[in-house]
């Protein structure tokens, strides 16, 4: 007799802070692939860089879910994306950050948001500084994604008021 465990549920959201207009069906064809529903995105113009969309929307689905969108977009040119889940039983939360000139981030976040680092990455920041601030802020730096926040602070200001779509995975 095999045991059926309980899936494990939880949401989240994707910010897509700006995306060349040509890429908006490759996105939402992707993010339905992950979903397993069907998508329809309330595209508006981002006035932070002219000639780039953006959108977001409010997800529920299994633990893991916001891992398979943020890899579901990686890489791709002229996208700037977050994705964030929250936590839920037995999983932390987690946001994935992704800019063209930097790649993608990814934290592990408390029930609040912030980012939580673990005591051996910690640790290994510590040992690698070796007593030297410069090194020690430049690496506590790298770990909470404060390049990738500071790149997309611009995108997410212009965004604000924009509306939330909820979608949920059926199934």
């Amino acid at each position: 007799m095999s045991v059926v465990m309980p899936r494990v549920m939880t949401r989240g959201v994707v910010f897509i802070h700006s995306t060349p207009t040509a890429l908006c069906p490759h996105i939402a064809w992707a993010l339905e692939g992950v979903l397993e529903t069907r998508v329809s995105l309330d595209w508006t113009p981002q006035p932070a860089q002219p000639g780039t969309m953006r959108t977001e929307f409010s997800w529920t689905g299994e633990a893991g879910t916001g891992a398979h969108l943020a890899t579901a977009m990686r890489g791709w040119d002229g996208l700037r994306y977050e994705v964030v889940e929250e936590a839920s039983r037995g999983s932390d939360g987690a946001r994935w950050t992704h800019t063209p000139s930097l790649g993608i981030h990814h934290a592990r976040l408390s029930a609040n948001g912030d980012i939580v680092v673990n005591e051996d990455r910690l640790r290994s920041i510590v040992a690698e500084a070796g007593g030297n601030v410069a090194v020690l802020t430049a690496e506590l730096d790298v770990t909470l994604g404060a390049a990738w926040d500071a790149e997309l602070e611009h995108f997410r200001h212009a965004g604000e008021g924009a509306p939330v779509k909820w979608l949920h995975k059926v199934g």
